[in-house]
């Protein structure tokens, strides 16, 4: 369930056309739950938050608006946390099925 943004390999901003920024989409938010998910406590924060601040630095220099940076953000930490549940209950069904 990823933004629409994230699904797209461009986008258009103010009538130029930018590239999306390499490693984000799709394979970063499932890379991004994955690792949330192996990791605890302070390790985890350390990790998320460098995360989303290189997602906020890649999107800046892409030419993305400042005030439209903070809100790619919080789509892509809401797609992360729609996988984490996901995965959660992938492997809930899978282990249920095991038995």
């Amino acid at each position: 369930m990823a933004t629409e943004m994230t699904r797209r390999p461009a986008a258009a901003h103010e009538g130029k056309v930018i590239a999306f920024p390499s490693g984000t989409g799709i394979a970063n938010i499932e890379r991004c739950a994955r690792e949330l998910g192996r990791r605890h406590g302070a390790d985890a924060i350390e990790f998320w938050k460098a995360e989303c601040r290189r997602l906020a630095d890649q999107l800046l220099a892409a030419g993305i608006a400042e005030s439209d940076v903070g809100q790619q953000v919080l789509e892509f930490q809401q797609d992360v946390q729609i996988e984490l549940v996901l995965s959660h209950q992938k492997r809930a069904v899978a282990k249920s099925q095991k038995r």
